[in-house]
């Protein structure tokens, strides 16, 4: 048992020391996640990974529901957490600027990339939530890929898959995120 699956068992059964000893363990990978997901992001975003890592620390460990199983569960949850934030933090943009013209989401092959703005990580994350209700698996891996920003090998590795199986399923969840982006726009002002 490592480390970190050690002090997440500790944290699930209450300790409240064991929230403390975590962060050091975990500081440096969560930190270089979010340098990779903001790297992503459009110019001018003023959230740093910095803040992105305590932010979505903090969210973890005050859950009411703390039970990860293991190192890699851990790091899903973070995942998560980091792309709800970002996600409202772009919500938050989005109601400051009351709206404002549509730009190209880019998504090449293998990695989803939103270069336009916060209306349209807007548009991915609720596809990506309907995605999630009919392919769990698939949006995981999303998550892992583009809101964590982790290479193909290290989302099949953290999910137990192999590198193989995981293209196909990034593949397929391209498919299905720019049908269900592109196929809601009349205009056809994005392609994804």
């Amino acid at each position: 048992m490592s480390d970190v699956t050690r002090i997440l068992n500790a944290i699930e059964q209450g300790d409240a020391k064991a929230t403390d000893e975590l962060l050091p363990l975990v500081y440096e990978e969560l930190r270089l996640l979010a340098a990779q997901r903001l790297s992503h992001e459009p110019g001018g975003q003023t959230l740093q990974a910095t803040a992105l890592v305590h932010e979505a620390y903090l969210r973890l460990v005050e859950a009411d529901c703390r039970n990860w199983n293991s190192r890699n569960h851990f790091f899903m949850a973070a995942a998560e957490a980091m792309r709800r934030i970002l996600v409202e933090n772009a919500r938050r943009k989005r109601s400051q600027k009351g709206g404002g013209g549509r730009e190209r989401v880019n998504l090449d092959e293998l990695t989803l990339s939103i270069t336009g703005p916060s209306e349209d990580l807007l548009a991915v994350s609720e596809a990506l939530d309907k995605l999630a209700a009919e392919e769990p698996m698939v949006a995981d891996l999303v998550k892992l890929h583009y809101f964590s920003g982790l290479t193909l090998d290290q989302v099949a590795q953290l999910r137990g898959i192999a590198r193989r199986t995981a293209a196909k399923y990034l593949a397929y969840a391209r498919a299905w995120l720019h049908h269900e982006v592109v196929g809601g726009e009349r205009t056809g002002s994005r392609t994804v």
